[in-house]
């Protein structure tokens, strides 16, 4: 049997699965450690400083692009415009690669409660797509 050397070159599908979703600890966005998760769920409490969104793992994907996208209520930003959708990327460092995309309460409390839409591309594609409702 043949194998091309497009088919030796071919990348091992990555594995996706979402850990966990809810509420977390507090998460220092300059540590490597993820926060922990306190509470599964999809409904949050919108109180001051609440740190809510999801945990991705991800394997076989190392230098993986990841994309993300938070669309959230309407508020407005330090200069009374509404604010956009918060969107970033990264790659994927390891080979067994752990993710948190979330956000944290912060004020004026009441214009963030609503619908969080959470959504991960890795490599163009949809990998994970989750709405959690600050009431």
């Amino acid at each position: 049997m043949f194998i091309s050397e497009s088919e030796l070159m071919a990348k091992k599908k990555a594995d996706v699965t979402m850990h966990s979703h809810g509420v977390y600890d507090g998460w220092d966005r300059e540590s490597k450690e993820l926060p922990n998760l306190v509470k599964i769920t999809t409904e949050i409490k919108a109180e001051l400083d609440v740190e809510f969104g999801y945990v991705l793992r991800i394997r076989s994907a190392r230098n993986s692009k990841i994309f993300f996208r938070i669309e959230h209520p309407p508020f407005k930003d330090t200069e009374g415009n509404t604010a956009p959708p918060f969107e970033g990327e990264l790659y994927v460092k390891t080979n067994d690669f752990r993710f948190f995309l979330g956000d944290t309460v912060w004020a004026p409390v009441e214009d963030k409660r609503g619908a969080w839409r959470l959504i991960t591309w890795l490599d163009g594609e949809k990998v994970a797509d989750k709405t959690l409702m600050l009431i």
